[in-house]
């Protein structure tokens, strides 16, 4: 019997996630001045999960993935929902299509601002860019078990240091969510 694809994932080498969402990353970047060869893509993976100091290349991917995650929002906001909200809404409350070709165009932004904000928050918290950890947990309410989901829990509990497997992970993890960006706001 095959395994469940959320076994599957939960199991996977973290390093493995990240290669995969800094490939789908990789055309962005390069339109943004950063390009990355698969071996910039192997050792940013590494960098990441060995919890070393990032190169500039990393803090400029870092940088570009905030942009890129805080547009995404920009996108949501025209149907004035939050990403959390946006996560709930089906297409047919959103507002502004009448023919089919519409309803395809504005489900395909929705769902592209959806992903680039749940994988984007991933890298960026990956890469030390704590304010978009809240995205993760959102994430994680909506549908633990997908990519996104199990992405955003490996690196919640990387960066934060929380064992996976206690009983009130996701509430010491908003605590830590609460303390580091705390900190960083009162910088």
């Amino acid at each position: 019997m095959r395994p469940d694809r959320a076994t599957v994932l939960s199991q996977a080498p973290l390093h493995d996630l990240i290669v995969v969402l800094l490939r789908q990353y990789k055309h962005l970047l390069s339109e943004r001045d950063i390009s990355l060869t698969e071996a910039d893509i192997q050792s940013t993976a590494q960098h990441i999960v060995a919890r070393q100091a990032l190169d500039d290349r990393e803090q400029a991917i870092r940088a570009v993935l905030a942009t890129l995650v805080e547009e995404s929002q920009t996108v949501l906001d025209q149907w004035h929902l939050s990403f959390a909200q946006s996560l709930e809404t089906e297409m047919t409350n959103i507002p502004g299509w009448e023919t089919t070709a519409e309803f395809l165009e504005i489900a395909n932004e929705k769902g592209n601002a959806e992903l680039r904000i749940a994988s984007g928050s991933a890298l960026a918290v990956a890469l030390g860019d704590y304010l978009f950890a809240p995205h993760l947990l959102t994430v994680l309410d909506h549908d633990p078990n997908e990519l996104e989901g199990m992405v955003a829990r490996r690196v919640l509990t990387l960066v934060s240091g929380v064992d996976a497997e206690v009983e009130d992970w996701q509430a010491q993890i908003q605590q830590w969510i609460k303390k580091r960006n705390s900190t960083n706001n009162s910088k």
